[in-house]
């Protein structure tokens, strides 16, 4: 009998952990059915506005087995599936792997707070305070090391949970008018061409449900 499994998330325009946990389970290979948790639901709305975590999404139910947060749905994916490149093969790129996507997982709070993910929306030259500035440097920083030292044109060469972990952000630099360099421009051309994420984007742009405090400039 086939195992049954679900991963649920919520808002596809406003939920940037949905979006991660998405992404990593259709990298992974396997077959899911996704479970919506509406936005007037106050857990999830509360991890949108970033007033506190939630552990509804995304949240991996397979067979008997929870999984909640990302890097865990993550690391159990990919014991699930080794073959399917969620983590480098060799040692030291999949440390490295595992190392920007903690550091996404847990860093970068002055761009959540400063450019909320809203993938409907888009603000043209919008002003972006010092301290998101920094983020958006470092992230920058973390993306140019990656493709200089495993050849692009995913961060690790080949698709992984990192490109997964950072394609939020991608969207992002696109909604809030971002400024970026050829080489950086080009990777997030290559993110948002995947045929996942043209899936996620479309259902997103369908959404009605409205979040006030995240689709107005401030």
């Amino acid at each position: 009998m086939k195992t049954k499994t679900t991963l649920t998330i919520s808002s596809k325009n406003y939920s940037s952990w949905s979006l991660r946990g998405w992404l990593v389970a259709r990298f992974s290979g396997i077959e899911f059915d996704t479970v919506v948790v509406p936005t007037d639901d106050a857990a999830a709305r509360a991890e949108i506005l970033l007033l506190s975590p939630s552990i509804l999404v995304p949240c991996l139910n397979h067979g008997e087995i929870k999984v909640w947060d990302t890097l865990a749905i993550t690391e159990y994916l990919n014991e699930l599936s080794p073959k399917s490149g969620l983590l480098p093969k060799t040692n030291p790129a999949r440390t490295h792997c595992r190392s920007i996507c903690g550091e996404m997982h847990s860093g970068f709070s002055s761009l959540r707070s400063a450019l909320p993910m809203n993938v409907r929306a888009h603000f043209p030259d919008f002003k972006i305070w010092s301290r998101a500035q920094a983020d958006i440097e470092r992230i920058v920083e973390i993306w140019r090391e990656c493709l200089a030292t495993y050849g692009g044109p995913y961060l690790f060469g080949k698709l992984s949970a990192a490109d997964a972990m950072y394609a939020p952000v991608v969207t992002r630099f696109v909604t809030y008018d971002v400024h970026l360099d050829p080489d950086i421009a080009a990777y997030c051309r290559h993110i948002l061409d995947l045929p996942e994420m043209r899936e996620w984007i479309a259902a997103a742009e369908q959404e009605t449900e409205d979040i006030d405090e995240l689709d107005i400039e401030f």
